[in-house]
Formats: C-alpha cells, structure tokens, sequence
C-alpha cells in the first residue's frame, strides 16, 4: 500500500468517525422531498378511457400503455418478461387477460397513485452529486468544451452530460469500463476520473453500487495512454462506519475492502483537496 493512496481513505474513515460527516455530507447530498412522477394529460385520458364505466379496452391494450410508464401499478413476476418482449402479449392471452384484471380491480385513483410513486431517494444521489460538482461551491475552473479540456494545462474540471464524460474518458484516457463517469479533472498530464457512489446502507442494492464504484480503480480499468491517470473511487456512507454501537470493529465487505485496499478512495468532502495536489 502506498502512503499517499492510504492517506485519503484514512482521512475519510476519520472525518466519518470523528466529526460532523454527515452534516457536511447533506450539502453535496440533499435528500429532497419526493414529489411524484407525472403523467402526460394524454396517458390519463387514455386510461380513464379504457377503465370508465366500464372495462372498455381490447386485449393487451391497458398492459401495453402501463409497460410504457416508469412504474407499473402491481407486482407481478411476469411483467418483466413483457418489458423485454412485447410481442409475448399476443402469444400469452391467459396472463395478460390475468394481470388486466388485477388491474382493472384498482380502479383508476389507485392505478394512478402506484404509475406516479416518487422516485426514491437514493436513487436522486448520483445527480446530487454531479449538481454539486457543477454548481458554485465546487470552487475549481469548469469547462464543456473538451478542446479547452484538453490543451489547458492548469487545474480544470470537465462537466457534460452522462454521455458526454463517458466519451472523453474512453477517447482520450483509455478507460475501458462499461460504467458511468461521474467526474474528470485534468492538470497537465495528470488526470483524475472518478465514479461517485452515496451507500446508505449494506447488502442488496447497495452492494452492487460499492461493486460498481470499484470497477474503475480495478487494475484493467485504463488502457495506457499518454496521461497520467488516477481512478479514484467516490465513495459516502456507511462503508467508514468502523464501530457498532457496541464499540466493536464492524465485520462487513464494505469496510474489509476499505482497509486493505492500496487504491484511491475517498469522499466526496475530500474531492477538492485531493485535486488540488496534482
């Protein structure tokens, strides 16, 4: 393990267990009041339609027009497999009449409340951070312009679309990954990209997006190129927790990786310094 990778990851875990973590973590990751999803007059007009006075629809017509929503309105184990073939509606009579008239038993206020659920919060974290990032407080000079990008020298930082970020971090610094690219800072030769993960808790989902985050300081991450690069993992959350409430060392993946691992991982408070040192 290098004494300066190490250096950050220590910092981390002892702003975490030691100080106002989260506190400060609320202004680069604020949880916003949900507001619901919406719905295009057209979607509610075709939906009361086929449901007022009464069932008035063809086969497949009502599961077509819900697959098309971000939500659909029940749990049903057979719905992804018409998210992901939309002809097996005609083949399959039987389960679409079956999930239709769960449906249509809902009745139109209930349908509507499920299609329109807000979107949860942690699934907001990974733009809270690319906001902060683009916003005031992250106090470095921003370009969208790669050319500019790519011929200044000093201390610059890279904003863009999704797309965008991920284009510049394969076509010019040999990144090899299939995941997003949540930030890239370039001075001289020396480039830093980064994937930003908030883990609000262990297990499950939150696993995979710990597994994801590390994908991009694994040792095939970047093809050689004629920069300097540093992955960086950007990780907040749980994964500093050394203690239970107990007082013992926690025993968790996330924690053990944390420990022994001899690659850049830090928070996201520690960004700016950390760039500032290339």
């Amino acid at each position: 393990m290098t004494n300066w990778t190490r250096d950050w990851t220590r910092e981390s875990i002892n702003l975490a267990n030691n100080y106002d973590y989260l506190d400060r973590l609320y202004t680069i990751y604020p949880v916003i009041s949900n507001v619901r999803r919406n719905l295009s007059p057209e979607v509610k007009d075709n939906l009361a339609s086929m449901l007022l006075p009464t069932r008035n629809f063809a086969i497949g017509e009502l599961l077509n027009l819900l697959l098309e929503q971000e939500v659909f309105p029940i749990k049903d184990s057979y719905v992804a497999y018409f998210r992901r073939d939309r002809t097996a509606i005609e083949r399959n009579p039987n389960t679409v009449n079956r999930i239709e008239d769960t449906i249509v038993e809902m009745g139109y206020e209930n349908i509507l409340r499920e299609i329109t659920k807000p979107i949860e919060a942690n699934r907001q974290m990974g733009q809270h951070f690319k906001n902060w990032v683009n916003s005031e407080y992250f106090r470095c000079e921003k370009t969208n312009d790669i050319n500019h990008f790519l011929t200044t020298d000093t201390l610059l930082v890279f904003i863009g679309s999704d797309k965008a970020m991920a284009k510049v971090a394969q076509d010019y610094f040999g990144y090899q990954g299939g995941k997003g690219i949540d930030f890239i800072a370039k001075k001289g030769q020396s480039v830093v990209i980064g994937e930003a993960k908030f883990l609000t808790d262990f297990g499950g989902h939150q696993n995979a997006q710990f597994n994801d985050a590390n994908n991009i300081i694994s040792t095939n991450a970047f093809a050689p190129s004629h920069y300097q690069i540093f992955p960086i993992a950007i990780l907040d959350g749980v994964l500093y927790i050394q203690n239970t409430a107990n007082g013992n060392a926690t025993n968790n993946k996330m924690a053990n990786f944390l420990n022994n691992s001899d690659k850049l991982i830090m928070s996201a408070l520690l960004l700016i310094d950390f760039i500032a040192t290339l």
